[in-house]
Formats: structure tokens, C-alpha cells, sequence
């Protein structure tokens, strides 16, 4: 059986995993504290699908930690299928997420100037980078798990 950076079930997987559920909640928690992130479709968007990789990366840092803890493989095929899907789908949400909420910003802050007058532009760009931190956490793991999938 391969071992790769990210496996299931190793110390490198749970810090992957918990670094994307620290820069989804930090994307949300910031997001949420800003005035008028609500007038934005995008914005809500950014803030559903960021809860959405919370949540997965969540659940698979708690079985991550409970497979180092009981010494169990979590490299099967079923389970292993069961990641590369929930990754990718959440990754291609996560991405669709940042990019959306980045064109807002970016049409808030150059284009239209609602930037100090109207709204804290400074924490939706604050917001959106950690976005994209948290979809590049998770894109190392979606690869790690596709790499995973053909070996098992």
C-alpha cells in the first residue's frame, strides 16, 4: 500500500484536515462579522459552501485522529472512492465559492468604490483569502486521495 503526504489515517492527513477546518471557520467567523456581507449572493455562497468544507474536513479529521489513535487503515478502496469524491466535490464548490466572492470584491473595491463608505471591503478580502487557503488545503488533499485511489 502507497503512503503519500495526506494519507487517511496518518499525522500528515489530520494536520491537512485540520487546516482546512481552521481556515473555513476563520473565512466564515470574518465573513460574518463584516456589515453587509448578506447583500451579496456570492458572499452568502462563499459562506455556505466554506460551512459545507468545514463540516467534511471535520468529520475526516475526527476519523483521521480516531484511525492514528486505534492504529487502523483507513486505505480501502471503498473508503478511499468515498474521500476522492466528497474531495473533489467539496473542492470544486470551495473554489467556486472564493472565485465568486473574489469578483465581488474586486468589483466593490475598483470598480464601484463602496469601499470605507459602505462596506468593510478590507474584511471580505480577508475573508476571501482565507477561502483560498482553506480550497488549497484541500485540493493537496483531493489529489493526495485521487494519487491514493489508483494505488489501492
Amino acid at each position: 500500500m502507497k503512503v503519500y503526504f495526506g494519507s487517511p489515517g496518518r499525522i500528515s492527513g489530520l494536520l491537512l484536515r485540520i487546516g482546512q477546518c481552521s481556515f473555513a471557520a476563520a473565512s466564515i467567523g470574518v465573513m460574518v462579522s463584516a456589515h453587509g456581507f448578506y447583500s451579496s449572493t456570492a458572499f452568502c455562497y462563499l459562506i455556505a459552501s466554506m460551512g459545507l468544507e468545514f463540516l467534511w474536513s471535520f468529520g475526516l479529521a475526527c476519523l483521521d485522529f480516531h484511525a492514528l489513535r486505534s492504529k487502523r487503515s483507513l486505505q480501502n478502496p471503498v473508503l478511499v472512492s468515498l474521500f476522492v469524491v466528497g474531495d473533489w466535490v467539496t473542492a470544486t464548490l470551495s473554489l467556486a465559492g472564493a472565485c465568486s466572492s473574489a469578483g465581488v470584491v474586486v468589483l466593490y473595491s475598483r470598480d464601484l468604490d463602496y469601499c470605507g463608505k459602505m462596506l468593510p471591503c478590507t474584511r471580505f478580502q480577508i475573508g476571501v483569502a482565507l477561502a483560498f487557503i482553506s480550497w488549497f488545503l484541500l485540493a493537496v488533499s483531493s489529489l493526495v486521495m485521487f494519487w491514493l485511489l489508483g494505488a489501492v
